[in-house]
């Protein structure tokens, strides 16, 4: 037997074991009093008070000592040390927690302490399994040295994480504060709009005519109309409607479909803010833009510097404004627009810039852009 489907079978027969001793592995809930990083933030009142905790998390690590074991338990907040002791849960209890793996979901209750080396930690008086979990994680052996986490052997397979994404929110606490952090953008990009009289809006997501950008759509069928509908690759000519009707400013936070290529910019399925405005021009849009994003950073980081792959950025207004043929003869050393159709496939072909010839000069200098330029903005 290979040693995964070992290690399936060992999970199988401790499951088994927890059902023979009465204990029901999947319960429908578990009161939870405070959550990891709360019961470290208020450690000092808590402890003093010797007010009772009651901890939910996903087990860890576990490290057994005889008659006691340890354990580091992680909720969405972070991890937190937990100490069991055979006089103090019981015998069976005791026998139940030595059934437990890393991956296994407990809820936990009781005070809180400091170990000798200063670790908080909850002294656990009683448990309940919560969710006994029958495959093994990949978990990577971490420490914290004071508020830094220092991880050995990470799980970096990109294969694995981005098929197994919940795996990888598991293991890797980084990528579920990438989540939050989204999560807080997309409210602080809506409050600024909404501060401005903007209106948010839904429009249509099966479209009869898609339009509003130039892409392949994914087509479906409506089985009671009989007519072919298409997943929008854009909603700007709707919201364009809605300032025809009289609406003066609306956005859209939208889910578009682009039935095309894959890369690491580029994803069949993608969100896009989008928002118009009447009476105002381009220069007031990039005004717009360049307040908002810097609004939402100092709201979400506190500040508006930050680093992006290795470059320091500052996001506060204003930003610099170049125009595209001006920013590309920066980069090419000629101005495109003095070129013949055939002068500027050479140039494309010079810096290793895919054309073809059915490919006219918009699309050529925007290709040519993409490659030399955007990657120094």
């Amino acid at each position: 037997m290979r040693p995964y489907d070992q290690l399936l079978q060992n999970r199988r027969e401790k499951l088994q074991k927890l059902k023979e001793m009465g204990v029901e592995p999947y319960p429908y809930r578990f009161e939870v009093t405070h959550r990891a990083q709360e019961v470290k933030h208020g450690f000092e009142a808590l402890s003093a008070a010797q007010d009772p905790v009651s901890v939910a998390g996903r087990i860890m690590s576990i490290r057994e000592h005889g008659k006691v074991c340890f354990a580091h338990i992680r909720d969405e907040t972070g991890r937190i040390q937990i100490y069991i002791k055979r006089d103090v849960v019981g015998d069976r209890e005791f026998s139940v927690f030595k059934l437990l793996d890393i991956g296994d979901i407990i809820g936990v209750r009781g005070t809180a302490f400091r170990t000798r080396t200063g670790e908080i930690t909850i002294g656990v008086e009683s448990f309940e399994v919560l969710c006994k979990s029958l495959r093994p994680l990949p978990i990577v052996k971490e420490k914290m040295e004071g508020d830094r986490r220092i991880v050995y052997d990470p799980f970096t397979d990109k294969e694995q994480r981005y098929r197994q994404r919940y795996v990888d929110l598991i293991v890797n606490p980084e990528v579920r504060e990438a989540f939050r952090k989204r999560t807080e953008v997309v409210r602080a990009l809506r409050t600024f709009l909404d501060e401005r009289g903007f209106l948010e809006v839904e429009t249509p997501v099966l479209q009869p005519i898609y339009g509003g950008a130039s892409a392949r759509p994914f087509v479906t069928h409506h089985n009671t109309l009989d007519v072919d509908l298409y997943l929008r690759i854009s909603n700007e000519l709707y919201l364009k409607r809605l300032i025809v009707g009289g609406f003066e400013r609306v956005y859209e936070f939208s889910r578009n479909f682009r039935n095309e290529g894959m890369d690491r910019s580029h994803n069949p399925e993608f969100t896009l803010l989008e928002a118009y405005q009447a009476y105002v021009d381009y220069t007031d849009i990039m005004q717009l833009t360049e307040e908002m994003i810097a609004q939402a950073a100092r709201e979400v980081l506190g500040t508006t510097r930050i680093s992006y792959q290795g470059t320091e950025v500052d996001l506060a207004p204003p930003w610099r404004r170049v125009r595209m043929l001006e920013a590309l003869e920066e980069r090419v050393g000629v101005d495109v627009r003095e070129l013949s159709d055939g002068e500027l496939r050479e140039l494309c072909l010079r810096h290793e810039v895919e054309v073809d010839g059915g490919m006219g000069r918009g699309k050529m200098m925007d290709k040519l852009f993409d490659e030399v330029v955007k990657p120094h903005l």
